[in-house]
């Protein structure tokens, strides 16, 4: 009976110390809602809008400096002795054709070297503010591209205008894959101008990524829930406890938290980036290690070299070889045209073929490889509208593969890797493909002055990039879109996430139902 009694007793205090639903419920918080209940004047199609605004201005700024309006030309002499000034950027400073080159380049610097740290900060910072941030940079250096006096004052503007365009890089294309089912400059003002036309068009959207209410990213708590802040600890934490007993765990950070306000500013924020570093550090590893990812971005390398170079030279080349009397307008209609017919066709084309990430390689092998000899052909002809024609499908063909590209960047990872995925993809096309790409081609035709062969040699790199990517369609691919992490959203979470282009409908019936 006593022993029987004993065992009642136990249960008893057992049951007792099971904390109720409603326990549990308080514990772990309350879910934060993506969206208050009044809804934000900043919806869904609207950001969507805002977005392609902010990134057509992007493009504007890379249009405008390799435009023969803003970049300009060297002086020349005769052999008479005769001589006549430059213009634009490259002749008010007296520039080889490789330093103009690595007048392109500088931005990609800025950029490669931000685009990381955004993409990290992203786990513990609003990321629409991170995006203010980052175009509130951007509008300051472009200004300081218009007033700059030489060429180390301009390529340092332009590597700020890179450290700028590389929060919007990191952070919207996440977004918009969450929720979602280059220009002339006249003769007619000087250079300048087009930088300080760049700052007025960018300044309001600098003020809306402080302003604007934050929609959710897949693989992310939201800011400001405590399991959002605790995200950035967490790595720490792991390499911190690994050695300490459950006992002696919870002694330990106690002690941690009273001694914490002791500590200076500057340990403080030592720790939060040693903190921030152990993260990186693991999940580059876990990048580096995907075949699927690596072979993607190989490949995007080498066809970014290739367009890169294009979209800098291009108008220069068609001036030379085919003497064309606005290369401005004639290569940045092409461009333009080609880009947005041509990467709305690879989404529908992958969607045709079904979704998948051996699918998007077969795709982007395929396009690349047809599209690279339509534009070798183009610049074999001597007739100016032969090459047109050529060069317009070539285009058309090679930009078909933005869509495919990026799906497999976003879909080989797990979702709270998709901005880092995106920002080294970023980083490493850059570094290694339209960084180096520009000054190169500068020193090649500086040493053969032909722009027919310096065209054609550079074009003949897009076929090793289509082989790259053929490579892509043998290798076992997993689709972890929709794969629970570490930083998963639950799913009263997800449930408040609306999507991109649903409307307002599903966020009034939402707020509607909640108590």
């Amino acid at each position: 009976m006593a022993l029987e009694k004993q065992q009642q007793q136990e249960a008893k205090a057992s049951e007792e110390s099971k904390p109720s639903a409603d326990e549990n419920k308080e514990a772990s918080g309350p879910p934060i809602p993506s969206t208050d209940a009044t809804p934000s004047c900043f919806t869904p199609k609207r950001l969507l809008v805002i977005f392609c605004v902010i990134n057509l201005i992007n493009y504007v700024d890379r249009g405008a400096i390799a435009s023969n309006g803003v970049n300009g030309s060297q002086g020349t002499c005769t052999k008479s002795g005769s001589c006549t000034s430059g213009t634009g950027i490259q002749g008010e400073f007296h520039l080889s054709n490789f330093e103009d080159g690595v007048l392109s380049s500088a931005f990609m610097v800025g950029l490669l070297v931000a685009s990381p740290i955004f993409a990290s900060l992203a786990k513990s910072v609003n990321p629409f503010r991170l995006i203010g941030v980052g175009l509130s940079v951007w509008t300051v250096a472009v200004i300081g591209c218009g007033c700059s006096i030489n060429f180390w004052s301009i390529t340092i503007c332009r590597m700020l205008v890179g450290v700028g365009e590389a929060s919007f890089i990191s952070l919207a294309a996440p977004f918009i894959d969450d929720n979602a089912p280059a220009a002339q400059v006249g003769n007619h003002f000087n250079w300048r101008f087009a930088f300080w036309g760049e700052a007025i068009l960018m300044l309001p959207f600098v003020v809306l990524g402080f302003v604007m209410k934050p929609l959710q990213l897949k693989g992310f708590a939201p800011s400001e829930s405590k399991k959002a802040l605790a995200q950035v600890e967490t790595a720490a934490s792991e390499v911190q406890d690994t050695a300490v007993a459950n006992g002696e765990a919870a002694s330990t950070k106690a002690e941690f938290r009273d001694n914490s306000s002791n500590k200076s500013a500057m340990v403080k924020l030592a720790t939060k980036v040693s903190n921030q570093f152990v993260r990186f550090m693991k999940d580059m590893k876990v990048l580096l290690l995907d075949k699927v990812y690596v072979i993607n971005v190989l490949g995007y390398i080498a066809y970014t070299f290739v367009l890169g170079a294009y979209s800098y030279w291009g108008p220069k080349a068609g001036k030379s070889i085919y003497n064309m009397s606005n290369a401005d307008m004639i290569f940045g209609g092409v461009t333009v045209v080609c880009g947005i017919l041509g990467t709305i066709a690879g989404g529908f084309v992958l969607d045709f073929m079904n979704n998948t990430i051996s699918n998007a390689f077969k795709l982007l092998s395929v396009t690349t490889f047809i599209g690279a000899g339509f534009c070798f052909g183009a610049f074999c002809f001597k007739s100016m509208y032969a090459f047109l024609a050529f060069f317009a499908v070539g285009q058309l063909l090679v930009f078909a593969t933005q869509g495919p590209v990026n799906y497999i960047c976003l879909h080989c990872v797990k979702p709270s890797l998709r901005p880092l995925s995106m920002a080294m993809s970023t980083v490493s096309i850059h570094i290694f493909g339209d960084v180096p790409s520009s000054p190169l081609v500068g020193i090649l035709q500086d040493h053969i002055n032909n722009w027919r062969e310096t065209t054609l040699i550079l074009t003949a790199i897009l076929f090793p990039a289509a082989a790259i990517w053929f490579i892509g369609i043998f290798l076992h691919s997993v689709d972890r879109f929709n794969e629970e992490s570490e930083h998963q959203v639950t799913a009263t979470d997800r449930s408040n996430i609306t999507p991109l282009l649903e409307g307002k409908t599903a966020q009034i019936t939402e707020s509607s139902a909640q108590p």
